[in-house]
């Protein structure tokens, strides 16, 4: 419908379009459209008082973040992680799959917001890996009693099964499928360990790319959106 199409690609927000709309400043293919319903196809020139609307590109991003940045926009103590992207444009753009300020690795950053929610959605069931370091020794039956879930502090519900490979003594990789507050942590603690270090590795089939340094970020190929969406 051309309102949204009008505030997802002009300045103008949902209600400054149906405003224009009403003045008479939207044309459709030189046609001017007063409904906010109006259908717009992808063939059709639209623009707002007679300059031409472009659609958007949508933006894809993986970034190795850093510790000390935050995933939302604005905290008085940290700055946000989207500072690191020199030279891109912030408008509309946010974090889909937040992590810690403490936390490092992979992080994913759009504009599109019903590609995030495919990837953020519980519904979705989109798995996250991650590398963990501990301040205990690992117990090998850890992994079945993740294998089967376990009950976190002040959560009624059982965690959904997760898979963890120990890799040396106090380091793994966990993989679960569900992003709870503090998952990882809490999940260790319920064990009697403590996590020193965390870092995600993997959402979904998309790892981080091993080429990018804390900091670092790229667009991600249209192979790596689709592997997330589907």
């Amino acid at each position: 419908r051309i309102d949204k199409f009008i505030a997802a690609n002009s300045p103008l927000s949902r209600s400054q379009a149906k405003k224009a709309l009403q003045q008479g400043s939207i044309k459709i293919n030189g046609k001017v459209v007063k409904k906010a319903d109006f259908p717009v196809e992808a063939q059709d020139q639209v623009s707002w008082q007679n300059q031409p609307l472009q659609p958007l590109v949508l933006r894809y991003i993986m970034m190795n973040k850093p510790e000390g940045y935050i995933s939302s926009t604005q905290d008085e103590a940290h700055p946000s992680l989207l500072n690191l992207l020199k030279g891109e444009p912030l408008k509309d753009l946010h974090v889909a799959g937040r992590l810690d300020v403490d936390t490092t690795g992979l992080v994913l950053i759009t504009d599109d917001g019903q590609w995030s929610h495919q990837v953020t959605s519980p519904k979705k069931a989109c798995s996250k890996t991650y590398r963990v370091s501990l301040f205990e020794k690992i117990q090998p039956e850890t992994i079945a009693l993740f294998a089967e879930g376990v009950s976190l502090k002040n959560d009624p519900h059982k965690t959904l099964p997760a898979e963890l490979v120990i890799l040396e003594q106090k380091l793994c990789l966990l993989r679960i499928q569900e992003g709870r507050y503090h998952q990882v942590k809490r999940m260790f603690a319920s064990v009697g360990n403590h996590v020193v270090q965390l870092h995600r590795t993997q959402i979904g089939k998309v790892a981080l790319d091993k080429d990018l340094g804390l900091g670092e970020w790229r667009h991600l190929t249209q192979a790596e959106i689709e592997a997330l969406a589907s």
